[in-house]
């Protein structure tokens, strides 16, 4: 089963400040996709990260998002702290939860100078 978390549900819906995303359960995830936009841009940029907490309370930050970037047959995934943005356009990223059993997740969205952020999260159980 999967379940699609829309911007206004997480709190990050054309933010325009500096934004931490509401809990999102991933606890039995098997997958964790996410969709993320910048708009209304004229300069700076808009810097999401993700941290993870394996008991609700204690948040820290992850080093294991997937981005979509083209790799060859003898590259292995590439994981990122973080993705800027720094146009109007939105980008596909997932976790990889591998190495990780996480109860909940949150989206932090950073902007510098100007424009909004947004984010969308789909969890497959």
């Amino acid at each position: 089963m999967v379940k699609y978390l829309t911007p206004a549900a997480l709190g990050l819906n054309a933010v325009t400040v500096t934004t931490t995303s509401a809990d999102i359960s991933v606890e039995g995830a098997k997958k964790v996709s996410m969709r993320l936009t910048r708009a209304s841009h004229s300069a700076g940029s808009s810097t999401f990260t993700v941290t993870g907490s394996i008991d609700g309370v204690n948040f820290t930050a992850l080093n294991c998002i997937v981005t979509d970037v083209t790799n060859t047959n003898a590259q292995t995934v590439t994981r990122v702290a973080s993705v800027a943005l720094s146009s109007n356009t939105s980008q596909f990223v997932s976790l990889d939860l591998t190495y990780y059993t996480l109860k909940f997740i949150r989206v932090v969205a950073t902007i510098d100078t100007d424009g909004s952020a947004s984010a969308a999260v789909s969890v497959e159980e």
